[in-house]
């Protein structure tokens, strides 16, 4: 540390975000980046709404999937409006206490929609190896205890790593080469050597995103063999497409981290930074645009409402055996 004391401390760091994109790609690559956090935003915003309004939905599950919509509208809004700007104003300059604290939210809505992946699996184990206790054993506020606890607990192993690289001194150059401020970006950036902050942030990355995949491998292998004992016909078939739906959904959001995680410890495996951005603004951005309809437009209870509130709008009321009938307005 003795020969960085005297040093002027960088005050602000600049986006570059894809190195080998040319200037005439800007304004495509900006559209395409504000459509993903439109319809992020949207659409998850659509969900909160339709579980605000309809009482019938205040259930641990939709709890769960209330939460993730929250998280993946967080995300989002950290993440793509100055990556908006660099490609549209070529504008990427982030202060530098504003870098780093992009960098903490970026990393606690990962941990958290890694926690909060864990509930989900947590509350589908119960509801289907243990149905009968289930009701009493996650209610609405033992869910709602869980999800704050997660909203809460998230933010200590991004803080910790947070606090250890923002005491590192930044002399050198700022440009960041990448999507947005992370551990990784900015670690090249340091004037000394941060491979033990560096170990520091990687064990804990791989503690909350793989303690939570362990148990929810686990809870997946119960599942299915539970339904392989009990269930039969529609049913099995109606729990396997669940358990593949959320199944592919939690391979997307983990499999690309842990490349992207362990390619600076594997001595003949490399990625160019556009290979790597690219990979870390696929895992990062396609799970909270997909989520609103593999999670919630597939589900029975949010279709139904879905469609009562077209009908309504079109004049027409459903009947209790399913047949449609106008409603006619009086003067």
């Amino acid at each position: 540390m003795s020969q960085v004391l005297n040093y002027t401390r960088v005050s602000e760091f600049v986006i570059v975000g894809f190195p080998s994109l040319q200037p005439e790609y800007f304004v495509l690559v900006a559209w395409f980046f504000f459509f993903l956090y439109v319809t992020t935003t949207v659409g998850n915003l659509l969900l909160v709404v339709v579980f605000t309004l309809e009482r019938s939905l205040h259930e641990p599950m939709y709890i769960i999937m209330v939460s993730l919509a929250l998280s993946d509208i967080g995300f989002a809004t950290v993440a793509l409006p100055k990556l908006i700007a660099r490609y549209w104003w070529n504008d990427g300059s982030l202060g530098f206490h504003t870098c780093f604290f992009q960098m903490h939210m970026i990393h606690y809505f990962g941990s958290l929609n890694s926690l909060i992946l864990l509930t989900m699996a947590l509350d589908r184990y119960l509801a289907i190896c243990f149905p009968l206790r289930y009701p009493t054993m996650m209610t609405n506020q033992t869910m709602a205890g869980l999800t704050l606890f997660c909203w809460g607990i998230a933010h200590i192993f991004p803080g910790i790593s947070t606090i250890n690289f923002s005491l590192m001194p930044f002399c050198g150059p700022n440009k960041i080469i990448q999507a947005f401020c992370t551990i990784m970006s900015l670690k090249s950036l340091v004037c000394v050597d941060t491979s033990r902050q560096y170990s520091l942030a990687f064990a804990v990355a791989m503690f909350i995103l793989y303690v939570p995949l362990a148990f929810i491998i686990f809870s997946y292998i119960c599942i299915v063999i539970s339904v392989l004992r009990m269930a039969k016909g529609q049913v099995r078939m109606k729990t396997f497409s669940t358990c593949a739906t959320q199944g592919c959904i939690i391979a997307i959001y983990y499999i690309p981290r842990f490349f992207v995680y362990v390619t600076p410890f594997i001595p003949n495996l490399t990625m160019t930074p556009d290979k790597s951005i690219a990979t870390t603004v696929f895992y990062s951005l396609f799970p909270p645009v997909i989520n609103p309809f593999i999670y919630c437009l597939r589900t029975k209870e949010i279709k139904q409402i879905f469609r009562r509130w077209v009908q309504k709008r079109k004049g027409v009321m459903p009947t209790k055996h399913g047949q449609i009938v106008a409603v006619t307005m009086s003067n």
